[in-house]
């Protein structure tokens, strides 16, 4: 375990931390699990990402371009799915969590796609029937036709915010491409909806923007990555706090 290593210095992470999250006393606050879905476009030579703007008068990060994504809801672990999440991400996601279990897995990455749903309209699927008969959260994938494509997914590191903050998550960002949008719904971004705009950048036109600094870490991440050739390869990044100094984790 080592501090982190990145474009961004582990303190400066802490520091944005501390300005927009101040500390708070009370008792110990557990992360939510949480699921964040990158899309990527075009060829890793020359790929760009999707990232939504909040609107300015949500609380948390006001104004900031992120990726779509949120905290799990206990009904995404019961979604009859298209395929089956790769291997290598659902052992990667059980590392370093207690009482692992597979379907708290599937769960992550059934959140991903979910949220991804909720902010952008964009349906990560495959034809198939009766994907979510009974979940009110699932029914436009329903209505679709279709059921979410797990093996579209590739699980590719692991952020939690440090204790001490009003909001704590522990964020699994997960990668999938363009191409494995089989659907959009019109009308989800807009001027009174969580995303006010939708755009595909580079990542240096992304980085030029208002981004979240874990944002900006993570899409390093990727990048690296991309070039390389090795994106569904170990190891896997893990961003924590001990002892309230940042560090970076690697799950092989």
């Amino acid at each position: 375990m080592s501090e982190f290593k990145n474009d961004l210095a582990g303190k400066e992470l802490a520091d944005y931390l501390a300005r927009i999250e101040p500390r708070v006393p009370g008792p110990y606050r557990r992360p939510r699990d949480s699921a964040t879905l990158i899309l990527l476009d075009g060829s890793p030579s020359a790929p760009r990402v999707l990232v939504g703007k909040r609107h300015e008068r949500h609380t948390f990060m006001p104004g900031k371009y992120v990726f779509p994504g949120g905290a799990v809801d206990a009904s995404d672990s019961r979604i009859k799915t298209a395929s089956a999440l790769d291997s290598d991400s659902e052992r990667r996601l059980l590392a370093n969590i207690r009482r692992p279990n597979p379907v708290r897995a599937r769960a992550l990455a059934l959140t991903a796609i979910r949220e991804t749903y909720e902010e952008t309209g964009l349906l990560i699927g495959q034809r198939g029937e009766n994907p979510a008969r009974l979940v009110p959260a699932w029914k436009p994938f329903r209505d679709a036709g279709m059921q979410p494509n797990l093996g579209a997914l590739t699980f590719v590191a692991r952020a939690i915010t440090p204790p001490g903050r009003i909001r704590r998550f522990d964020t699994r960002f997960f990668v999938a491409h363009r191409r494995d949008v089989a659907a959009e719904v019109p009308g989800v971004v807009g001027p009174d909806a969580e995303f006010v705009e939708l755009r595909w950048l580079t990542f240096d036109e992304a980085r030029a923007e208002n981004l979240p600094l874990i944002t900006k870490v993570i899409l390093g991440e990727i990048e690296r990555r991309l070039r390389a050739d090795s994106l569904s390869r170990p190891p896997v990044p893990f961003f924590h706090f001990r002892n309230g100094r940042p560090n970076r984790e690697e799950i092989e």
